[in-house]
């Protein structure tokens, strides 16, 4: 009896579900769409949200305001979207530096990073670059390396805050390299790169979009790329893994979440119009002079990238022995 009930149940919700769920995706967007980017103005993470966002908002003739919540690594910002109606009209732009990272460095996070959103759609995966002040007598890794084993401890590198990417990466080649430098936290990637090109601190790790300029200007020499690959606006800047050592690589992706349970048909809809934009020649000619390179999945792939991260940058993070203090 009581199955037949709910068989009768489930077969009504399904005359409703198909005919519900497309005329969602054909309304959406009805009005503003607001992208979240859980970092300060200026980073890649920004610079992306902004291009995208100023492309999505031509096509659906929508507008979407930017709003930068940066705080706590990423965790202020990521926090609001998790919390967010999940009908599509709030979006996560973020990085594998916050949502994969975050998880193994902080003990209690407000939201689960896996669970409490929806893989929507990727933009975007570019190194990072290992940048020092113009004067520091090091013109390649292997001099840079010599210097730091010369004097131990006695070089910084700045970072964007304590378990970023930029901060892990500088531990990874200190564990590689056998070598001992100062980290230096910053809040935010901005101040870290100001102070690198003031001299306040030697080196910086930083993401490509993010000093690019500077490297261009002479204001920071370039000294490696995280790739496993040279990036096409910089060749000339050799790889981590050929000068000395092999197999290292770190090449983020950036992408668009949403709050779980967001309608799929929606989700769809904004993956397959991201997805067109990135395989126009004007986004990866943009991407290309970030030094970056469009990463097109779907929601489902994506989840999977995601899951993969979590699990490897909470060994890199056990292995460099990072806290949150």
């Amino acid at each position: 009896m009581h199955s037949a009930i709910l068989f009768g149940l489930i077969t009504a919700l399904g005359c409703f579900g198909p005919l519900a769920a497309p005329a969602n995706a054909q309304q959406f967007p009805a009005k503003l769409v607001k992208f979240v980017v859980p970092q300060a103005p200026g980073g890649a993470t920004d610079v992306f949200a902004r291009k995208i966002g100023q492309v999505l908002s031509e096509q659906w003739g929508q507008p979407i305001i930017i709003e930068n919540r940066a705080g706590a690594g990423g965790v202020v910002g990521t926090d609001v979207v998790a919390k967010a109606p999940p009908d599509g009209y709030t979006l996560l732009v973020t990085y594998a530096g916050s949502q994969a990272i975050n998880a193994s460095l902080y003990p209690k996070l407000p939201f689960d990073t896996i669970k409490d959103f929806q893989t929507v759609a990727t933009l975007a995966v570019t190194p990072f670059v290992l940048i020092v002040h113009p004067k520091l007598p090091a013109n390649n890794l292997a001099e840079f390396i010599a210097l730091a084993k010369a004097k131990p401890g006695a070089l910084t590198y700045a970072s964007s805050g304590n378990g970023s990417v930029n901060h892990l990466l500088g531990e990874m080649l200190k564990a590689e390299a056998g070598i001992s430098m100062l980290h230096v936290p910053y809040r935010g990637v901005a101040p870290a790169i100001t102070d690198v090109i003031g001299g306040q601190v030697d080196a910086a790790f930083s993401s490509v979009p993010s000093v690019v300029q500077m490297v261009r200007a002479g204001n920071v020499r370039a000294l490696a790329v995280s790739s496993a690959r040279h990036i096409a606006i910089a060749p000339e800047i050799p790889t981590i893994a050929e000068s000395g050592f092999p197999g290292f690589e770190v090449n983020p992706w950036w992408g668009i979440l949403a709050p779980a349970g967001t309608d799929m048909a929606i989700v769809r809809k904004i993956n397959n119009d991201v997805s067109n934009i990135l395989r126009t020649s004007e986004m990866i000619d943009f991407l290309a002079t970030q030094g970056a390179e469009p990463l097109i999945s779907s929601p489902q792939e994506f989840l999977g990238i995601l899951q993969a991260d979590v699990v490897k940058w909470a060994k890199v993070v056990k292995d460099a022995g990072v806290t949150i203090n």
